[in-house]
C-alpha cells in the first residue's frame, strides 16, 4: 500500500491581494479610460445635437430663400398688374373727363375715341387740355342751357374746382413720376456706366452693378419687354463682349450701320449668296402671340422661369430647369467639358467649375498676382479635350492655362494688344485659338507656347473697326472661323495661316460663330437680331479653299454661300450653339430669351424665358442633352432639353 501523504493539495492563502504598485496603476488606467469613454460620449451628443442644429438651420434658409423668390415673383407681377390697371384707369378717366367736359359746354358730339395705349400714352401729360372750339357751333341758349346766369354762376365754381383737382392730380402725378424716374436712373446708373468708345477701338462697359432689374419671366401679356434704353449711344449691356459700333458719328445706312428704325431683314441677295430659306409661315413666333392664351401643352412653367412653344409647329421639345448657379458679379461665359460633366464660367476675376450633375462647385481658379485695382472680367473659358487644363481669357490681355488638378497656371500666354473675348481649343488638344479686340486672332501650340497671328487687315472694313468677338476652330482642326465687329465672318487656314474665306450678309456685328458638328456648317449670331447659316462643305474638303486662295479677294467670297436665316429675337444675338446631334441651333439674346431652331429649317422650335437680364453666353453639352446659359442677373442656369 503506497504513501498518501504526497497527495494532498498544497493550501493557498484565502485573504485579500496584497496591495502593490502594478495594482494601484491598473485601476488609474481604469478609471481614466472611464473618463475619457465619457467625455466622447458628452462630445457625440453635443455633435449631434449641432449637426440637427445646422440641419435645422440650412433647411429655414432655404426656406426663407425660397419664400424671398415667391414673394419677390409676386411683387414683380403685381407691379406688371398695377402698371396696366393704372394704364386702364388713366384711359377710362381720361375718356369720362372729356365726355364731362362736352356735356357742361351743350355740344352732342360722339364720345371720343378711346387714347392709343402705348409709350406716348405713359405717365404724365400734365393737366388734360380743353377739347377744341367747334367752328359753327353756338353756344347752347335757354333756362335749361349753361348759358343762364343762375347756372353760370355754379358752372364757374365747377370749373373752378374742376381745374383745381386738375392741377392738385397732376401735379402729385408729376411728383410720383419725377421719382419714379429719378430711381429708374439711379437704377440705369447703377446697373450700367456707360463708357463711350472712341473710333476704331474696343472699349467694354463694366457692369459692376449689372443687377436684376424689375422684371421678371413671369407669363404676361404682350411681348417680352425690352431693357430701357440709355440716354446717348447704344452700348452694349455686359461686359461678356464689346459693345456695338456706332459711338461716334452716324454712317449711312449699310451692312454695318442699318437704319435706326428699318427692317432687319438681310440686304438683297447678291453674287456671294445662294437663295436664303426663310419659312414663310412658321418660321418665328407671331408677333401679337399672348403666352396666356397659349394652350397649356405648347407652355410650361416653372417658378421663375417659362418657355413657350411654337404653336405654328408641332411641338417636339421638351425643357426643363435642373440647376440654378448663383455668381457675384456678372456671368460672361459658359462652357462644357467634352465629356459634359463639368461646366466652367467666367466673372470677375474667378473662373468656376460645377459638377453638372449635382450642380455642386468643384473648383475655383483665382490669379493672386493679378492686380487687385478695378475689375478684371474672365471673358471666355474652355476645356481641354481631354478634361485636365482650363483656358481661361481676360481683360488683361492674358490666356492662362490652368491645371484643373493642381489649381495652378501651367502656361501662359501673351501676346493679344487688347481684351481677350474667345477661346476654342483644338479636337487633339494641341492648339488653342484665342480672338481679341486688337483685330487679330491667334493660333497658340500647347506644346512649345508658339503661335501664329491671323489677322484682318481689310482696307474696306466697315468702320474700319474689325475686333474679333468669338472664334471657333472646325471639328477637324483644319479652320478656323471669327466673328467681328465690322459685321464680316472670316474663315482661315489654320495649316498656312491664310484667309480663305469672307461671309459677308449681316448688318450689324457678329457677336458669335459655332460650327456645326460635321464641320459643313456655320452659324453666326449678330447684333441685327439674326443668326445665319452658312454652307461650309466646300472648304472642308480643301478644294474651293486652294481655289479661293489661288484666285484672290472676289473668291474668297464666293466660295460659301448663306443658305438660312433664323428671325425671332427682338433684340442683339449675343451667344449661339448647336447640338451635339446637330438638330439644334440655340441663340441667346439681350431679350432675355434663349430659343430653339430647327438647324434644317431655321424654324423656332421653343422660346425659353429664364433671365432677369441679357444671356451672354450659352453652350450645348457635347456628350449629352443639356443647355447652359450665363446672364447679367449673376446667375448660371444648367437645363435639359430632349425630343418628345
Amino acid at each position: 500500500m503506497s504513501s498518501t501523504i504526497y497527495n494532498h493539495r498544497s493550501l493557498q492563502p484565502t485573504g485579500p491581494p496584497a496591495q502593490g504598485p502594478n495594482q494601484h496603476t491598473h485601476n488609474r488606467l481604469n478609471e481614466a479610460f472611464d473618463t475619457i469613454r465619457q467625455e466622447f460620449d458628452g462630445l457625440s451628443s453635443d455633435l449631434g445635437i449641432l449637426r440637427n442644429q445646422r440641419d435645422e438651420y440650412e433647411s429655414k434658409v432655404t426656406s426663407q430663400i425660397n419664400e424671398l423668390n415667391i414673394i419677390r415673383q409676386s411683387l414683380y407681377e403685381l407691379e406688371s398688374q398695377h402698371g396696366k390697371i393704372r394704364l386702364q384707369y388713366e384711359e377710362e378717366l381720361s375718356r369720362l373727363r372729356a365726355e364731362l367736359h362736352a356735356a357742361r359746354q351743350g355740344i352732342p358730339a360722339n364720345p371720343p375715341p378711346h387714347p392709343a395705349v402705348g409709350p406716348a400714352s405713359v405717365g404724365p401729360s400734365g393737366p388734360p387740355a380743353p377739347p377744341a372750339s367747334v367752328s359753327g357751333v353756338l353756344p347752347a341758349t335757354g333756362p335749361g342751357s349753361y348759358s343762364d346766369p343762375y347756372y353760370g354762376r355754379d358752372r364757374d365754381r365747377d370749373r373752378d374746382r374742376e381745374r383745381e383737382k386738375d392741377r392738385e392730380r397732376a401735379d402729385r402725378e408729376r411728383e410720383r413720376e419725377a421719382r419714379e424716374r429719378e430711381r429708374e436712373q439711379r437704377d440705369r446708373d447703377r446697373e450700367r456706366p456707360v463708357e463711350v468708345r472712341e473710333p476704331k477701338r474696343i472699349k467694354t462697359e463694366r457692369m459692376k452693378g449689372d443687377r436684376p432689374d424689375h422684371y421678371s419671366p413671369s407669363l404676361v401679356p404682350g411681348p417680352t419687354p425690352k431693357l430701357p434704353a440709355p440716354a446717348g449711344p447704344p452700348t452694349f449691356q455686359g461686359p461678356g463682349l464689346p459693345p456695338p459700333p456706332s459711338a461716334h458719328a452716324p454712317y449711312p445706312p449699310g451692312p454695318g450701320n442699318p437704319p435706326p428704325s428699318g427692317p432687319t431683314d438681310p440686304p438683297p441677295t447678291s453674287s456671294s449668296l445662294a437663295p436664303v430659306n426663310n419659312p414663310s409661315n412658321g418660321g418665328q413666333f407671331p408677333d401679337d402671340l399672348d403666352p396666356h392664351s397659349v394652350p397649356p401643352e405648347l407652355k410650361k412653367e416653372g417658378s421663375d422661369w417659362f418657355a413657350v412653344f411654337n404653336p405654328k409647329v408641332k411641338r417636339v421639345l421638351d425643357v426643363a430647369l435642373v440647376h440654378t448657379l448663383m455668381h457675384e458679379s456678372v456671368v460672361c461665359c459658359v462652357r462644357f467639358s467634352a465629356d459634359g460633366k463639368f461646366l466652367a464660367t467666367g466673372c470677375n476675376r474667378t473662373a468656376q467649375i460645377y459638377d453638372t450633375k449635382t450642380g455642386a462647385k468643384t473648383c475655383v481658379l483665382a490669379d493672386e498676382t493679378a492686380g487687385k485695382a478695378g475689375d478684371l472680367y474672365i471673358r471666355s473659358v474652355c476645356f481641354s479635350p481631354d478634361g485636365k487644363y482650363l483656358a481661361t481669357g481676360a481683360e488683361d490681355k492674358q490666356i492662362r492655362i490652368w491645371d484643373i488638378a493642381k489649381k495652378r497656371i501651367r502656361n501662359v500666354f501673351d501676346g493679344h494688344q487688347q481684351e481677350i473675348y474667345s477661346l476654342d481649343f483644338s479636337l487633339d488638344g494641341r492648339l488653342i485659338v484665342s480672338g481679341s479686340g486688337d483685330k487679330t486672332a491667334r493660333i497658340w501650340d500647347m506644346v512649345d507656347g508658339s503661335s501664329k497671328v491671323l489677322t484682318i487687315n481689310d482696307p474696306d472694313s466697315v468702320n474700319n473697326d474689325a475686333g474679333v468677338t468669338s472664334v471657333a476652330i472646325s471639328p477637324n482642326g483644319q479652320l478656323v472661323a471669327a466673328g467681328s465687329l465690322d459685321t464680316v465672318v472670316r474663315i482661315w487656314d489654320v495649316a498656312t495661316g491664310m484667309l480663305i474665306e469672307r461671309l459677308r450678309g449681316h448688318r450689324d456685328s457678329v457677336y458669335s460663330v459655332a460650327f456645326t458638328p460635321d464641320g459643313k456648317g456655320l452659324v453666326s449670331g449678330s447684333l441685327d437680331k439674326t443668326l445665319k447659316y452658312w454652307d461650309v462643305s466646300g472648304l472642308v474638303n480643301g478644294g474651293k479653299r486652294k481655289d479661293a486662295t489661288a484666285n484672290g479677294k472676289k473668291d474668297l467670297e464666293k466660295a460659301s454661300q448663306c443658305t438660312m436665316n433664323f428671325m425671332g429675337h427682338t433684340d442683339y444675338v449675343l451667344s449661339v450653339a448647336v447640338s451635339h446631334d446637330g438638330q439644334w441651333v440655340v441663340s441667346g439674346s439681350k431679350d432675355r430669351g434663349v430659343q430653339f431652331w430647327d438647324s434644317h429649317t431655321a424654324t423656332v422650335q421653343c422660346m425659353l424665358q429664364g433671365h432677369k437680364n441679357s444671356v451672354i453666353s450659352i453652350d450645348l453639352s457635347p456628350a449629352g442633352n443639356i443647355l447652359a446659359t450665363g446672364s447679367g442677373d449673376w446667375q448660371a442656369r444648367i437645363w435639359s432639353y430632349q425630343t418628345i
